[in-house]
């Protein structure tokens, strides 16, 4: 096949025709021999056949008396049938049952009538309560075929059939060959341009999952003659090898041709986002994968390839990932060119089962932690409309999913802290939250997107929180809002000051981050720069926007900007200097039709509690009316 330098070839074609390319080169499985009691998981390589009956004796299934069914022919109630003692013999269940005898009665039904003497009140008929040779199992009979999935209770069958060691597919090794000059191994506190190597983990989990053993190799620096001899070490060891970075065509991309020089590039960038740069090739037998650098887009490709070439080496289709119908909660734009993954988290409120998208950047991987599904966007789609019912492939159980507490609203802090009271109190409690701003969470409850809402709205008018919000956008109700905390917001700096910032006022001063459009902190923002005659184009970074507070902390931190409004708890965690502005009304806006719920009560109750308070106190700045 031709070598397709960063095409853009569809999805479905390029694993169709990968998996046939490799099927063609006789990729195939490996088999080892293992004892049966330790199969179960695995898969097996060829038909176990029985090698002895199970039973292989006549047993008896009950605890009483073997007889000879002949001797009882007769026995009623009325007119019961007596044994002498040479006519039986007792038995426990599992005893193989004498010679000469075809039928056990029930201890219960026999009456012991002195003497050796037996009474009975029934009839049996020739092997009544006895298991005979074979009844569950007969030699050569085949106890699973080729290929099987071996579970807990084929374990069992294939030692009571006398199969002692199965043979089973030998689970692929995978080689992880992590690449950049930039990349090191985990550490606490990596330098400026240094990035921790984390893929590695990642990918190693995902393989364990799929039946695969990963082999993770050191990392190997920006040098071509380096990854080669690190690429032909690992394929001559391993039974597949993924490269990890250097798939695109920068400066330093060197994976495609490496994979080249030693082997065959079938494709070279598909058309999806995140992932278009993945390369897929091999060297001889062995399948190698180029993943792109950024995590998001290497999952995409490991989901959707490694997955299914790891499938391949089992000889299996792949099992149908679970999907289900959600309402989308806003619209999703999307690109013509590329079939487009998209996380979503999902929640059901009421009837309603809602999809919100989380972030879209390919190295944003918190989003893949945080997300209970995936959208996908077919390649020469525009996207979805808010309120359109969409098909989401679930990377939750669905009970966790319709049991999740949901959420949104104006970022704090105090939201994990709360989720993870909640958590330790009821192991199967769940928060799904999202940061959207105090004007999304009106926007979610509105549309039934969220359980409840965290809200700081201030009417510039009044001086007051959240009330009239709740009126203008209410007017027929369907909420509670329920006081929450108080919360101190103003400016944070770096440590020292070195602008000398007094007031808000000073922001001109330096470089500014703010807020995202209708988060409170954001209405706050504009409110004071009115109030102090300040136009928005004198601020420089005025459009620089964030979604959480402790985001705007961490870029001041960074000295990536000089100032930005947000909470005292962030700027203590990053030991910045504050400017006290205002104490504000942090509060929870409820849906009516969720207050009763048992999720949405013990949020309160945890917000209503000792615990909670205390953890605030540790936080700072806060105030509990």
């Amino acid at each position: 096949m031709r070598h397709n330098y960063l095409d853009n070839t569809p999805m479905e074609k390029a694993r169709s025709e990968y998996l046939s390319f490799l099927s063609a080169s006789e990729y195939t499985y490996k088999t080892e021999k293992i004892p049966s009691q330790s199969a179960s998981g695995r898969v097996l390589a060829e038909a176990v056949y029985a090698s002895i009956c199970s039973p292989h004796y006549n047993a008896s299934a009950m605890d009483g008396i073997a007889v000879k069914a002949k001797d009882t022919y007769g026995a009623s109630e009325s007119r019961p049938v007596i044994l002498a003692a040479e006519q039986y013999e007792v038995v426990d269940t599992g005893d193989p049952v004498p010679d000469g005898y075809d039928s056990v009665v029930m201890v219960e039904d026999v009456t012991e009538l002195g003497d050796g003497r037996v009474s009975i009140l029934s009839a049996h008929h020739p092997w009544q309560n006895i298991r005979q040779v074979g009844e569950d199992i007969c030699m050569g009979d085949m106890i699973a075929p080729s290929f099987t999935e071996i579970t807990p209770s084929l374990c069992g069958a294939f030692l009571a059939g006398g199969v002692l060691e199965v043979k089973v597919i030998k689970k692929p090794v995978v080689g992880i060959i992590p690449t950049g000059d930039e990349i090191v191994s985990p550490v606490a506190a990596p330098g400026k341009g240094e990035i921790i190597e984390f893929n590695s983990a990642i990918f190693s989990s995902m393989l364990r999952q799929w039946g695969a053993e990963a082999k993770t190799y050191d990392i190997v620096k920006d040098k071509k003659e380096l990854l080669r001899a690190a690429l032909e070490k690992a394929v001559n060891e391993c039974d597949a090898v993924l490269v990890l970075a250097g798939s695109s065509a920068g400066r330093d991309d060197y994976t495609s041709s490496v994979i080249a020089s030693i082997g065959q590039v079938v494709f070279h960038g598909i058309a999806v986002k995140p992932g278009k740069p993945a390369v897929l090739g091999a060297v001889g037998n062995v399948p190698v994968v180029g993943l792109p650098g950024y995590p998001v887009s290497a999952i995409v490709i490991m989901d959707e390839i490694v997955k299914a070439t790891v499938s391949l080496w089992y000889r299996e289709k792949g099992k149908k990932e679970a999907t289900v119908r959600a309402v989308l909660g806003k619209r999703v734009v999307s690109s013509l060119k590329y079939q487009e993954y998209i996380r979503v988290s999902l929640g059901k409120v009421g009837d309603t089962l809602a999809a919100v998208p989380l972030g879209r950047g390919a190295g944003v991987i918190t989003s893949f932690t945080k997300a209970d599904g995936i959208l996908v966007v077919p390649q020469n789609s525009e996207g979805y409309e808010a309120g359109q019912q969409v098909e989401i492939k679930l990377l939750k159980d669905l009970s966790q999913i319709e049991n999740s507490l949901i959420v949104t609203g104006s970022h704090d802090p105090l939201i994990d802290e709360l989720s993870d009271m909640l958590k330790r109190k009821d192991s199967s409690s769940y928060i799904t939250s999202s940061h959207v701003g105090s004007m999304g969470a009106i926007s979610a409850l509105k549309n039934s997107q969220a359980h409840l809402g965290c809200i700081h709205l201030l009417d510039t008018e009044t001086g007051e929180y959240n009330e009239s919000y709740v009126k203008k956008y209410f007017p027929e109700g369907g909420v509670r809002l329920v006081k929450g905390v108080g919360r101190v917001q103003g400016l944070m700096v770096k440590k020292g000051n070195p602008l000398g910032i007094k007031a808000f006022a000073d922001i001109v001063k330096g470089r500014y981050v703010n807020r995202q459009i209708g988060s409170g902190t954001r209405i706050l923002c504009d409110y004071l720069l009115n109030k102090n005659g300040i136009d928005k184009a004198e601020v420089d970074g005025y459009r620089n926007e964030e979604f959480t507070h402790t985001a705007v902390a961490a870029i001041i931190a960074a000295g990536n900007a000089d100032c930005g409004l947000g909470i005292y708890s962030a700027a203590k965690m990053y030991d910045l200097d504050f400017i006290e502005i205002c104490v504000e009304e942090y509060d929870v806006l409820i849906s009516e039709k969720a207050y009763g719920t048992s999720q949405v009560q013990a949020f309160l109750d945890v917000m209503k509690s000792g615990e909670f308070k205390e953890r605030l106190m540790q936080m700072g700045g806060y105030t509990l009316g």
